[in-house]
């Protein structure tokens, strides 16, 4: 069943038992309208794929040398760097935008798992940082090269803007909004208030290069790529209460993009997709803060478009790091530049921002399936992250290295891992939600109660849960029911079948007085199922429960998958096999596709009786996460017999 048909059919149920408004309204079972995510630090990660990915990024981002890459803003203050700086996209013209990157990276990985060694690396960042930005002496602080003759352009109103090209640079603006963020994440995250420091003055400075600049002025210099300015602009000023900040927001709102979204006019396709994701991140934080209501229906109809009409199985969208026409994803499965990490990382935070304003368990849907299938997946086992992910047949993805690849997934992968632990849990004011399914133990000190969440999902279906409290509490534990149960939630608490206080399609809620040591434990029957592109095309994918299964087909061919530091070595550039040589599935009846898989361990399958031929004959579907350092199949063409027939016909002719 495709994503959009999912919506679709929780819109039905959700209207079939009455509670159609709570969808319309994102209001949760308890009535109230905001959710609240746990600081990182309150979620730890046990032994799970994603903890085991964590850790990989955490000796991923101490490997990095982080004098090369503060040597960009060294040198454009005319201090003398102290290690030369990195080469790849850092060395020719994008200068910097990892630095800020790191800065998040490591604010992330540190709340994640309090390692002090963290911290001092993040500590020493700053003050390098701080210390560029007092030699500038005008509140400064950047890698852009040339960038003094850059910004006493722009000031000027000097703005020539197209594309990935600003004033003849590489995107100076989306690489300074990565510093932008990596020092209020340094701030929020791990609590530098020499961060926040940095910060203002640097926001400061950038409302200077601003002051003389119409409106229309701006808005020509969003043409360019420029990250989420806006969101930045916007978190500023939650930080220090000054609105010329929040008006520096809404100046930075591109017009172009926002104007068909706030009249739900798709004008996405062709559009470089991640440039326009950060927008909308932006908008809705803005809506958030100032209860725009306009701006939040903007933000909601653009995550709808994309989430249900140009996603892929296993999260991702985007070919060419472009939108693709919703009618056609035939490019897609030809290209070997497949949807982009970087676009999926900024939805999962445009999700977050959407479900935390206005609660909604589709938004959970996306987000789990996406985080389990092309984030988890987006890193090598033993580091290294992934740019493009192809769903063409048979073609496989290259990884970066810590001293070669400075590509922007490097800098959001490096983000990526460290943040696991945002959304496994929520909380209003006295109720606790379960939101995913992954191992990890919550410290809601304020209410005296430790969760523990133990499971070995997907290779289990079933989680338990764990209280430890310091004395009895009265209050709700929500449990999620995902959109791919095979049959109904069971819950036990202490072994006895719980009483549900309130129940909808998205959340049970256990409402009781709660002590130490009870358990709760909960069953997750995932279904099988098929699900094919959007478009309605005939290539189809296999999925357990949220959990895209693919195939490796063989390991031949493949070239350079480790990148060197050449410009374009993040491409899969290797051999293409032919999609004619594509395995193929038969079946009269796509509708029973996923009947045909048969299990032959913990998610394996068999998929023998139906594929054609016996080329591939004996390939086994696994969670697509696990699949590394190999060529695979993710999408299947299904022809019916006589389809199949015309086709070898239609083979045998060209």
């Amino acid at each position: 069943m495709s994503i959009h048909r999912i919506a679709a059919l929780n819109v039905f149920l959700l209207a079939a038992y009455g509670c159609g408004p709570q969808l319309e309204s994102g209001v949760p079972p308890n009535g109230s309208q905001e959710l609240t995510t746990f600081p990182l630090n309150r979620v730890r990660l046990l032994d799970s794929p994603f903890s085991q990915a964590q850790a990989a990024d955490r000796a991923y981002i101490l490997e990095m040398d982080p004098d090369r890459l503060l040597a960009p803003y060294l040198t454009e203050a005319g201090l003398e760097p102290k290690a030369p700086g990195y080469g790849n996209w850092e060395g020719s013209g994008l200068n910097g935008h990892i630095g800020g990157h790191y800065l998040s990276a490591l604010a992330l990985m540190y709340a994640a798992d309090g390692d002090e060694a963290l911290l001092g690396r993040l500590q020493y960042m700053v003050a390098e940082l701080s210390r560029a930005q007092q030699a500038n002496g005008n509140g400064y602080v950047g890698g852009i090269p040339d960038s003094e003759v850059l910004w006493q352009e722009i000031a000027g109103g000097e703005i020539r803007a197209e594309g990935f090209s600003l004033n003849d640079r590489w995107v100076p603006l989306y690489n300074i909004h990565k510093l932008f963020a990596g020092l209020r994440d340094a701030y929020q995250i791990a609590g530098l208030d020499e961060a926040r420091d940095v910060l203002t003055a640097l926001t400061d400075w950038f409302v200077g290069i601003n002051a003389e600049l119409s409106d229309d002025r701006i808005q020509t210099m969003l043409q360019s790529e420029h990250g989420g300015l806006n969101e930045i602009f916007a978190d500023v000023y939650a930080i220090t209460g000054n609105e010329r900040y929040l008006d520096l927001a809404r100046r930075y709102s591109h017009n172009d993009i926002l104007e068909p979204l706030l009249s739900q006019t798709d004008d996405l396709t062709g559009k470089h997709a991640n440039t326009q994701i950060p927008k909308v991140i932006g908008y809705q934080r803005i809506a958030a803060l100032t209860d725009d209501d306009n701006l939040r229906r903007a933000a909601r109809y653009f995550w709808t478009n994309v989430v249900e009409q140009r996603t892929v199985a296993f999260g991702g969208n985007s070919v060419r790091e472009h939108f693709n026409p919703v009618d056609d994803f035939s490019e897609m499965l030809e290209s070997v530049q497949g949807p982009e990490t970087c676009n999926t990382y900024n939805m999962l935070r445009l999700t977050t921002q959407l479900f935390t304003d206005a609660p909604d368990a589709r938004y959970i849907d996306f987000y789990e399936r996406a985080l389990y299938n092309h984030i988890l997946s987006s890193q090598h086992p033993e580091g290294g992250f992934v740019y493009f992910t192809p769903i063409r047949p048979g073609h496989y993805r290259v990884y970066s290295q810590p001293h070669t690849s400075f590509w922007c997934c490097v800098g959001s992968g490096i983000e990526n891992h460290g943040k696991y632990g945002e959304l496994i849990y929520a909380h209003d004011d006295t109720d606790l939600y379960v939101n995913l399914f992954i191992p990890a133990v919550l410290d809601w000190h304020e209410k005296g109660l430790t969760l523990t969440q133990s499971t070995r999902f997907p290779y289990e279906e079933a989680t338990r849960l764990q209280l430890r409290l310091d004395m009895p509490r009265r209050f709700s534990l929500r449990i999620r029911q995902p959109e791919w149960l095979a049959g109904p939630m069971e819950v036990r608490v202490n072994g006895e079948a719980a009483q549900i206080t309130a129940s909808n399609t998205s959340y049970l809620s256990i409402e009781r007085e709660w002590a130490d040591g009870d358990m709760v434990t909960a069953s997750l029957p995932m279904a099988t199922s098929a699900q094919f592109l959007p478009d309605g095309s005939s290539w189809a994918a296999f999925l357990k429960g949220p959990i895209v299964l693919a195939a490796v087909t063989d390991s031949r061919n493949i070239e350079d998958l480790f990148a060197d530091d050449g410009r374009m070595a993040h491409v899969a550039d290797g051999e293409m096999l032919p999609l004619t040589e594509a395995p193929a599935l038969i079946s009269n009846n796509p509708e029973t596709l996923a009947d045909s898989l048969l299990p032959v361990g913990p998610m394996r399958f068999s998929i023998d009786s139906l594929l054609y031929g016996e080329r591939y004959r004996g390939v086994e579907l696994v969670p697509f996460f696990t699949i590394h350092d190999a060529r695979y199949a993710m999408y299947w063409p299904v022809y019916s017999e006589q389809e199949m027939a015309q086709r070898i016909r239609e083979i045998d002719s060209e």
